[in-house]
């Protein structure tokens, strides 16, 4: 039977995250994932999945190590978003070098922070990796949690982690109650490659009851596009033949970079949100998917993660510091307080955007128009939407010096 401080269950990008900053501080951790190792270069072609890494995000990556490994790869910088609602005047620009910001983010496909991160955590010593494996059995102790893998290797740990993804297995074993609602749509992935280059300019557009969203990638004319449609639609979209679905494309995207060529599989999955009762219990914490997932129309999913992440760092070299048990729920309080409130007011900030951008109607349609026009144009405001989506609001003190 190995001994550890801290298992975490997951070793995707908020997992392995939490292991490399706990990493150098004498804990001994292992991480447990289900997917093999995962390859050490990128594929040629770019992958499906990105994400908007925010200023935060990206703080948090280079306190870890790994930022120089993640841009020198593939990283598309973007100083700019343009938002509009479709066949109306709504629309709202942001720069960020309006308000002294040399970018507001980066689109970067997941795969490759995951491999950064994979191989930063493989270099160090405290870290054990522990691919193609699965959770059989977890049972609480009051020390410690003992813990038994699918093919039988047994581990105790002061501490599990739980970033084991949205249907988390841990937080089903340990009876956490879960909050969820289905947002009515699934999203569409493709990459696209359009005639005019996209500028580093992320773009969202409004549309009926539908989100569409391009992404730069570090090609000038490649987007990865994440087009948030009622079920059935986005069904059709995803079958329907590629001249076809560029042509809606295009017309969609009120052809603000010419005609579209699909250059990728497309992709769909249902958009849920979901947010558990408690983010902690006894030699237990949930951080990322596991503890809450959003809506995709701000791209704030993974920065979510990595804030909880970055919580949790400062919360348990703050009890060894202080000589205490870092498994103990009493202790872990305040990491849950702070992360369920950032969680829900993003939640419930989604919830509310989503809903009055949904539909076409007149009233609803107007609305929205003017909110967007004034967000536009009321002095204070834009530098206050700016902060938020670089994730500035919701940074932890260690980060932000």
């Amino acid at each position: 039977m190995q001994s550890f401080d801290i298992v975490i269950a997951g070793g995707g990008m908020v997992g392995l995250a939490l292991a490399c900053g706990l990493a150098g501080g004498g804990l001994r951790i292992a991480v447990l994932e289900q997917q093999p190792a995962p390859a050490d270069k990128p594929d040629d072609e770019p992958a499906l999945r990105v994400s908007a890494i925010n200023a935060a995000s990206e703080s948090l990556l280079r306190h870890l190590g790994v930022w120089h490994d993640i841009v020198a790869r593939r990283a598309s910088p973007y100083n700019q978003m343009q938002v509009w609602d479709s066949d109306s005047f709504g629309k709202i620009h942001f720069s960020g070098a309006d308000f002294g910001y040399a970018r507001l983010g980066h689109i970067i496909e997941n795969p490759i922070i995951r491999q950064a991160l994979w191989r930063r955590a493989s270099q160090l010593p405290d870290i054990t990796l522990l691919p193609s494996v699965a959770l059989q059995q977890v049972a609480w102790g009051e020390n410690e949690a003992f813990i038994t893998l699918r093919d039988g290797t047994m581990l105790t740990a002061r501490l599990m982690a739980g970033a084991d993804g949205a249907h988390s297995w841990l937080r089903q074993h340990a009876d956490i109650p879960l909050t969820f609602w289905d947002y009515g749509q699934h999203a569409l992935v493709a990459t696209i490659r359009t005639q005019q280059p996209h500028q580093s300019v992320a773009r969202q557009v409004f549309h009926g009851s539908g989100i569409l969203a391009f992404l730069p990638l570090s090609d000038p004319h490649l987007s990865s596009i994440v087009w948030s449609l009622a079920p059935e639609v986005a069904a059709e979209r995803a079958e329907e033949p590629a001249e076809a679905f560029c042509r809606q494309l295009a017309v969609t995207f009120d052809t603000r970079l010419g005609p579209c060529q699909l250059v990728s599989e497309r992709q769909t999955f249902p958009l849920t949100g979901r947010y558990a009762r408690s983010f902690a219990a006894h030699r237990l914490v949930l951080l990322g998917d596991a503890a809450h997932t959003v809506h995709p129309l701000a791209g704030q999913g993974v920065n979510l993660g990595f804030m909880d992440v970055a919580e949790l760092i400062a919360e348990i070299k703050r009890l060894q510091r202080e000589g205490k048990d870092i498994g103990q729920h009493l202790f872990l309080r305040r990491y849950e307080r702070r992360r369920k409130h950032s969680a829900a007011v993003m939640l419930a900030g989604m919830q509310g955007f989503r809903t009055l951008f949904d539909g076409d109607h007149p009233a609803k349609k107007l609305l929205r128009d003017i909110g967007l026009q004034l967000a536009d144009n009321l002095p204070g405001v834009k530098p206050a939407l700016v902060r938020q989506a670089m994730g500035l609001n919701d940074l932890p003190d260690w980060l932000s010096q």
